[in-house]
């Protein structure tokens, strides 16, 4: 199995009857024979349009029937599928279709009006109001002709461009299956398995994890259009999901939800676990969760760049490590040094990696991709971290996010993680901010919990008692709410809009 239309075609050639994705709005299902059929129409409807086989086609819609039928059927038929994220800026969302060069856009309503003014002059491009609940096609569901081989690009995904222009991250058959692949072993997934996850299906978690690794191993998810703490539960008791994929931002508002009625808490005891990824979870969290709700949590991580796979702990709950994403999960993985000299355990530097599921390149954008892949197909990642002897690894921080005080790297995680252990606090997140003695001084935004009062002076202090006075923020602000991308994942750079003014040297 090496492309979506071998995988859609297994399950629907088996099972065409099973349900693939369970819509909570409407009660709505789209089996697995559904999603052949979608395939084939897509490719028919897109043949009709005069829209060549391997062409990029766009969608704008919130999770439901469509947003899958369209990411999964528009592989199926030999076209790249470029989900556009819902959250991005008009600039960002102008640039990536644009850059792209799609040919066709499927958008929810309430979008159609912002995306005609933002489609790019001088090419046609069809737009097509779609209702989220449901995808309708012209023409017919003939068989797909197109051959399609695990080497055809299969999606291009943009990055939220938090550092410049999104880049295209342009992914094959052979990534994504390998991807979702990798996990269903790892997970033991089967047939009977389901999933609960709310990740947007423009982003490659909710992607690769919540979706493809299902399909692989003919399972269902459950797919809400956007999480809500007060539905989670009752969805977990709806629909007795086996397992739960998360992030970490939405550990921390179900910690502060409401407490499960009996009927939910008799469900969670049909979960086998909860997986959260791409963001770092707090191991005082990662405790409190499992304690509360009685689900074990897989801590994770994958890149854009690698279909979403990069570590994970083990589904045996006694050799999980907190704090740790975990074990290399189906690629290869060492930490290096500035020049590139492979470092050993224990020892901090960028992690790399390299695998079958490294991407293609960015589309359109060699430069880039030279300064990321090298020839030998190892990827730099940017992220900061270490190897421990028994070869689980550890994420300190990001490269360009690093800070860089009075000559000592400070590791903003650190910080964060000092921040939550705070009675108060809810989230926290530390950058640099210049200073004219040391360079670099520290920053930290936080969000107390509903209710909570704590002024920046405790949380200072706080600080000195378990960082000490080196890697204590000088200044701390309390805000509403942490900018962050559609995973969940803090966008540090953007911390000093957050705080407002006074933050400099």
């Amino acid at each position: 199995m090496n492309t979506f239309r071998e995988a859609i075609d297994a399950q629907a050639g088996a099972r065409p009857d099973a349900p693939c994705v369970l819509a909570p709005e409407t009660g709505g299902v789209l089996t697995y024979g559904d999603v052949a059929r979608a395939g084939r129409a897509l490719g028919a409807y897109f043949s009709a349009e005069g829209i060549v086989p391997g062409s990029v086609v766009s969608f704008m819609l919130p999770n439901g029937i469509a947003a899958a039928s369209v990411f999964l059927g528009t592989m199926y038929a030999g076209y790249v599928v470029s989900p556009v994220n819902l959250l991005a800026q008009d600039s960002q969302v102008a640039y990536t279709l644009a850059h792209s060069e799609t040919r066709l856009v499927f958008a929810a309503p309430e979008f159609i009006e912002r995306l005609a003014a933002l489609l790019p002059s001088g090419r046609a491009v069809v737009l097509r109001p779609t209702d989220p609940d449901r995808l309708d096609l012209p023409g017919s569901s003939r068989a797909a002709s197109t051959p399609v081989t695990g080497t055809m690009p299969a999606m291009l995904m943009y990055t939220s461009g938090t550092t410049g222009v999104p880049k295209g991250v342009l992914l094959t058959h052979a990534n994504m299956i390998h991807a979702g692949s990798v996990v269903s072993a790892w997970q033991a997934l089967g047939e009977s398995d389901r999933v609960l996850s709310s990740l947007p299906l423009y982003h490659i978690n909710g992607q690769c994890i919540a979706t493809v690794a299902p399909v692989v191993s003919g399972g269902s998810i459950v797919m809400p259009h956007r999480f809500g703490v007060r539905e989670w539960w009752s969805l977990v008791e709806r629909y007795r999901p086996t397992w739960l994929n998360v992030v970490p931002t939405i550990i921390a508002f179900l910690l502060h939800g409401a407490d499960l009625t009996p009927e939910q808490r008799e469900a969670c005891t049909g979960v086998r676990f909860a997986r959260s990824a791409s963001a770092p979870l707090p191991p005082e969290q990662h405790r409190a969760f499992e304690e509360r709700f009685g689900i074990s949590v897989m801590e994770a991580m994958g890149l854009t760049e690698t279909a979403s796979i990069a570590f994970a702990n083990p589904l045996d709950v006694a050799r999980r490590k907190y704090g740790s994403p975990g074990l290399p999960l189906g690629l290869e993985a060492r930490v290096v040094a500035a020049d590139g000299a492979v470092l050993p355990d224990v020892t901090p530097g960028e992690i790399e990696l390299r695998g079958p599921s490294v991407m293609a390149g960015y589309y359109r954008d060699p430069e880039r991709t030279a300064q990321v892949l090298k020839a030998d197909g190892w990827l730099g990642t940017g992220d900061l971290g270490y190897r421990d002897a028994e070869g689980y690894y550890f994420i300190t921080g990001r490269l360009k996010e690093l800070i860089i005080k009075g000559g000592e790297n400070i590791a903003p995680r650190e910080i964060d993680e000092a921040l939550v252990r705070h009675p108060a606090v809810l989230e926290a997140a530390a950058v640099g901010i210049p200073d004219p003695d040391y360079g670099q001084d520290i920053l930290a935004c936080v969000v107390l919990k509903p209710g909570a009062h704590c002024e920046p002076s405790e949380l200072i202090a706080h600080c000195h008692a378990h960082l000490g006075r080196y890697k204590t923020p000088r200044l701390i602000r309390v805000v509403e709410s942490l900018p962050k991308g559609p995973s969940g994942k803090v966008q540090r750079l953007r911390l000093l809009e957050v705080a407002g003014e006074g933050i400099g040297a």
